[in-house]
């Protein structure tokens, strides 16, 4: 969906404003985080992220070449008219945050391996929301198809390479047979393709070792979660012990890539955030809203058939975002791929 009525004049002129505006609203729901998890103590452990591994995957570092480059963030359509979407199962991380009237949109991070078959969409437009996604990982490039004037503007103010249609348009494509607005598509190399960024990101997770149990867990084998306005998205994680995996359906249908592969991640994140009103509105005046990442809040984390519930914090918009458990150490996740969810406090559920 584009913007175009603005509410509110001077919401959203600036970087700053932005991030003064999301750090007042907080992170998490007070009332909301005393009822999923208890209290998280203080932490126990400095010991930094990742596991000396690919840094956003904590996999063997097999690709040198790859891995000194930097991460690539693009915004992939999640409406019905978008899937099936082409790249989303070679990611390193996806992000799935709520956008207008109840739909979600991705924020998919490569890195440490490019798409099948080269290929990258439906590309979609930005949201000020994707600023936070962005900031922690060291300029990486962004790929989107446009957004209003404000919002753009944004962008291209933040810590991150830009190589949109408006700034980069020869990667991008057209396929036939999908409808319009669902239908742009990218070439991986051709945006990589002399664009540099600011370098390999940051670990965003800490991992276990192979022989390291799951500490402070549950057992685990499903998860549902929502979001809910003028229609509604749901979405079921579901454990596959054989995979060792999370398999992902979507409004009651497995969710499935253009190569016809059921979505599936080592981890999934259920990082609980609110959303604030941005002050715009799309075209059928509905809420365009922003996840408040900057604060703290509640967090499960999916992971080997289990879950881990504790807490997420985060201190300022290009921070790393923290995930301790209820001892107060790091979260540690499986290697491999992770989605990380974003729904509103009491909008997910998690059962054996």
């Amino acid at each position: 969906m584009h913007m175009h009525q603005r509410r509110r004049p001077a919401c959203l002129l600036l970087v700053v404003a932005l991030a003064a505006l999301t750090a007042a609203c907080g992170g998490g729901d007070k009332k909301a985080a005393t009822k999923a998890t208890a209290t998280t103590a203080a932490p126990s452990t400095t010991a930094p992220l990742g596991n000396g591994g690919a840094p956003l995957t904590g996999l063997p570092r097999t690709d040198e070449a790859k891995l000194a480059r930097a991460a690539m963030i693009v915004k992939i359509d999640n409406a019905p008219k978008g899937r099936p979407q082409a790249g989303i199962n070679q990611a390193d991380v996806v992000v799935e945050e709520g956008v207008e009237g109840g739909i979600t949109r991705l924020a998919v991070v490569f890195h440490s391996q490019d798409p099948a078959a080269d290929t990258v969409g439906p590309v979609r437009s930005a949201r000020t929301t994707d600023i936070f996604i962005a900031a922690p990982m060291n300029r990486p490039l962004f790929a989107w198809s446009g957004a209003n004037a404000d919002f753009a503007k944004l962008v291209r103010e933040a810590p991150l390479v830009d190589v949109g249609i408006s700034a980069k348009p020869s990667p991008y494509r057209r396929e036939r047979g999908r409808p319009a607005l669902y239908n742009l598509f990218a070439s991986f190399s051709g945006l990589y393709a002399g664009s540099a960024g600011g370098g390999p990101p940051p670990p965003l997770f800490a991992y276990r070792a192979d022989t390291e149990a799951v500490a402070n867990s549950e057992p685990a084998t499903k998860a549902h979660m929502q979001w809910k306005d003028k229609v509604r998205t749901d979405v079921d994680w579901a454990w596959d012990a054989a995979s060792t995996t999370w398999k992902r359906v979507q409004n009651g249908t497995p969710h499935v890539d253009n190569t016809g592969a059921q979505v599936s991640a080592k981890n999934v994140v259920i990082q609980f955030a609110t959303y604030h009103d941005t002050g715009y509105r799309d075209q059928s005046n509905t809420i365009v809203p922003e996840a408040d990442l900057v604060g703290e809040g509640d967090v499960w984390v999916l992971t080997d058939g289990k879950v881990v519930k504790g807490k997420w914090s985060r201190a300022n918009r290009e921070a790393v975002t923290s995930y301790v458990d209820v001892s107060g150490n790091p979260i540690k996740l499986t290697p491999g791929q992770t989605w990380l969810e974003l729904p509103k406090p009491g909008d997910a559920t998690v059962a054996a």
